[in-house]
């Protein structure tokens, strides 16, 4: 018998039997290992989309795993490959398709919301979704592939530069991705955090912390900048006073790339926008690119996915994960093992 885990109501998560479906044509049937719960896992969980997520639902869209199955006209894939998968399915037909921008596609299915997720002993998905991994990655660090794909793609949109200075508000797991994304291509970086465990985690990888209720974060960014400004903030904290530092950190034409989402509108100072002719971009999701790079990033340890990891909790304790990271406290990353048959693939 498999298990899964359905999400029924706010708060409330329930481990069930499974159901095993055969693979279908340009289908894979995957055992999946490791799952990861990120923030907007915690959204759903919250009951803050049950307008979108239908119930019972499976969650989980930051994976690994290993094949089981492949159904008919399914090339290139064999049972055993370890994979990640690329959790969006787009219709090719709406407007945002036809402009070449498929990953945010006007109709997108984004598998884990829509449709049924990776929390779950087994589990059908298109095979063009997924993502080879190398046979040496350990399957629990491969789980953050997707979070480090999140975060690739928000620096190639924030198009930052070797030598840049960059300012990432909000030290969470995406929030120190990005920063040692931005680092790994030459930039300097300072990550804005008021947790003093994710500050303290940050600087063991490498980076530069402050904290914003110590000290005065746009004075600091004007002594490192030489009264000039960063060239590149990014928002990922989702408040309110994170905006507002991530707007004023910048220098004249700097680039703020919008990250978090956050639930109502917020006030901006617009007219610092205008004095100093700064720009917003928003970077949702990622493409095969921004997934192939993250392999890679994670493969050769230039993202260190095994420290990120704070605890990893069976199937059956997979709510006191949800509840773990929606109390904050000392927590980053928290994986749902999924299964007993990858043990060996642990770090």
């Amino acid at each position: 018998m498999t298990l899964a885990v359905h999400y029924t109501a706010a708060r409330t998560l329930t481990t069930v039997p499974g159901t095993t479906a055969s693979p279908g044509p340009g289908e894979v049937e995957l055992a999946p290992a490791f799952v990861g719960i990120c923030g907007t896992d915690l959204h759903i969980f919250h009951g803050d989309m049950d307008g979108r997520v239908d119930r019972p639902a499976v969650l989980g869209h930051e994976m690994s795993g290993r094949i089981v199955r492949v159904g008919a006209g399914v090339d290139g894939w064999r049972p055993g490959d370890t994979v990640t998968v690329m959790p969006l399915r787009w219709d090719d037909t709406c407007p945002a398709c036809r402009a070449g921008h498929r990953h945010i596609c006007q109709n997108l299915d984004f598998i884990g919301i829509d449709s049924p997720g990776a929390l779950q002993q087994r589990w059908v998905v298109p095979a063009s979704t997924l993502v080879r991994l190398p046979a040496a990655l350990p399957l629990d660090q491969a789980a953050l592939v997707e979070p480090t794909a999140v975060a690739v793609h928000d620096v190639g949109r924030a198009e930052v530069q070797e030598g840049e200075k960059v300012v990432v508000v909000g030290g969470g797991p995406v929030g120190v991705l990005i920063a040692l994304v931005a680092g790994s291509r030459g930039a300097d970086v300072r990550v804005v955090e008021l947790s003093a465990h994710r500050r303290s985690l940050a600087e063991e990888l490498g980076l530069a912390t402050w904290d914003p209720v110590a000290a005065d974060v746009p004075a600091l960014v004007g002594e490192w900048t030489q009264g000039a400004g960063a060239d590149v903030a990014f928002e990922v904290s989702g408040a309110a006073a994170g905006v507002d530092t991530a707007v004023d950190v910048l220098r004249a034409r700097g680039r703020l790339c919008l990250v978090a989402i956050h639930p109502r509108p917020r006030e901006v100072n617009l007219h610092r926008f205008f004095w100093r002719e700064l720009s917003l971009v928003g970077a949702r999701l990622y493409d095969r690119a921004d997934f192939e790079t993250a392999v890679r990033l994670v493969s050769q340890g230039v993202v260190p996915a095994h420290r990120l990891i704070t605890k990893v909790v069976p199937m059956a304790e997979a709510a006191s994960a949800f509840a773990a990271l929606e109390g904050g406290g000392d927590v980053m990353k928290i994986l749902v093992d999924c299964g007993d048959d990858h043990q060996e693939a642990r770090a």
